[in-house]
C-alpha cells in the first residue's frame, strides 16, 4: 500500500489525537517564514526595480547603455530615461534594506529546511516522486487535472502528487539556490571576492536580469500555489500547515 493510501485509511479509522501530523513543526514553522520573507522580499524588490526599470547583459550598464528591455513603468529617479514626464517618490533606503534583512533570514530558513529534509527522510517520503509515479502517464494526468482544475481528492491532503512533488523540487533546488547566486553576485564584496561567481553568469548586470526573470518565475509559483490551494480547500490547508492536520471530509459534514 502506498504512503498517501496508508495514511488517507489511517486518518479515517484512528480517533484524530493519534493521527500523525501531515507536516512537521518544523516544516510548518519554516514554510511561514519563508512566505513572509518572500513577500517583503516582492514589495522591497519591486521598489529597488522602480528606481532604475532597465536591464543590461553583461558587466556594465547605465543610462548611456541600451538595455537588453525595459519595464514600461515611470521610475523614481528623474535621471532614469522612462518617456513618463513625472517620477514616483524614491523609497530605495527603506527597502533595501528590508530586501537584505529578508533574503539572509530567507537563506538561513532554507539551509535549515533542506538539512532537515535530508536527514529526517522529509526529502525521500514527501518529495522525491516514488517509481511507480515516474512515467509519462502519471505526468500529464497530473498536468490534465491541474488544466482542469480539478478538486483533488481527500487523500491527496496527506501525500503530494507527482506535479507537486516536482515543482517543489525545482523551486527548492534550482530557483531558490539560482536567486541567492544572482543576489549575491550583484554585491560588489562578492564580485570582488569570488569574481568567478560572477563572471560565470556573465557580469553583473546580466546577475540583475537573471535574477529578475527568476523571481517572476517564483512569483508565478506563488499564484498557481495560491490557486490550487483554494481548490483544494483553503481551510484544510491552511490548518494543516498551521496545526499539522487538514479537516477531512468527515469533519465539514
Amino acid at each position: 500500500m502506498s504512503d498517501s493510501a496508508w495514511a488517507a485509511t489511517s486518518a479515517a479509522s484512528v480517533p484524530a489525537r493519534t493521527i500523525p501530523a501531515r507536516h512537521s513543526a518544523l516544516v510548518r514553522v519554516t514554510h511561514w517564514i519563508a512566505t513572509i520573507c518572500f513577500l517583503a522580499l516582492l514589495v522591497s524588490g519591486i521598489e529597488i526595480l522602480i528606481s532604475h526599470p532597465r536591464f543590461y547583459w553583461g558587466e556594465t550598464g547605465n543610462i548611456n547603455t541600451p538595455p537588453l528591455f525595459k519595464i514600461p513603468i515611470p521610475s523614481s529617479r528623474s535621471s532614469v530615461p522612462t518617456g513618463y514626464g513625472y517620477v514616483l517618490p524614491d523609497q530605495n533606503g527603506w527597502s533595501r534594506y528590508l530586501h537584505f534583512q529578508s533574503a539572509w533570514l530567507v537563506v538561513f530558513t532554507g539551509f535549515l529546511y533542506v538539512i532537515y529534509s535530508f536527514f529526517s527522510g522529509h526529502l525521500r517520503k514527501n518529495l522525491l516522486p516514488g517509481a511507480a509515479d515516474l512515467s509519462w502517464r502519471v505526468f500529464f494526468s497530473s498536468i490534465g487535472d491541474h488544466l482542469r482544475f480539478k478538486r483533488p481528492a481527500e487523500e491527496e491532503a496527506w501525500s503530494y502528487n507527482l506535479l507537486q512533488r516536482l515543482s517543489y523540487l525545482a523551486v527548492i533546488f534550482v530557483l531558490f539556490p539560482l536567486i541567492i547566486w544572482t543576489g549575491l553576485a550583484m554585491s560588489p564584496a562578492v564580485a570582488s571576492a569570488f569574481p568567478s561567481a560572477v563572471t560565470s553568469l556573465g557580469g553583473q548586470q546580466s546577475a540583475r536580469t537573471i535574477h529578475f526573470f527568476v523571481t517572476v518565475l517564483l512569483f508565478l509559483f506563488l499564484l498557481v500555489h495560491i490557486m490550487m490551494i483554494c481548490l483544494a480547500g483553503l481551510m484544510s490547508r491552511m490548518r494543516a500547515m498551521i496545526t499539522g492536520h487538514p479537516v477531512t471530509d468527515k469533519e465539514r459534514i
